[in-house]
């Protein structure tokens, strides 16, 4: 997200800073026959409309925003997606434990017996 501000930041001042020079020639042929040349030059700074800066930006802080939430919604269904298998994969060790138990105690028995 500092990404965003960043070239926002960027971006606003480098657009500011943007002057738009004009050169006017006027040539007059004055009355006596000579010529006089006058070069004119204008300079015009860019207007920049920083309320659709911030719009812009407010929008993209919006747009992040809403993708770091479902970041999280995905994060935390997924942690329980996990919890749930580590349940599961519990319940199963336990079941197979029980039965290499009763395994074994059929073995001491035969042995035993014998």
């Amino acid at each position: 997200m500092k990404n965003y501000f960043l070239v926002a930041a960027v971006l606003s001042l480098s657009l500011v800073s943007c002057k738009k020079s004009e050169s006017k020639v006027e040539t007059v042929e004055n009355p006596d026959g000579t010529v006089t040349t006058t070069t004119t030059e204008s300079e015009h700074s860019i207007a920049v409309d920083s309320a659709k800066i911030n719009a812009t930006v407010d929008h993209a802080t919006e747009k992040l925003d809403e993708a770091g939430n479902k970041i999280d919604a995905a994060t935390d269904q997924g942690l329980h997606q996990l919890k749930k298998a580590g349940e599961d994969v519990k319940d199963a060790a336990a079941k197979g434990a029980e039965k290499v138990e009763k395994g074994a105690e059929k073995v001491k028995e035969d042995l035993k017996k014998k």
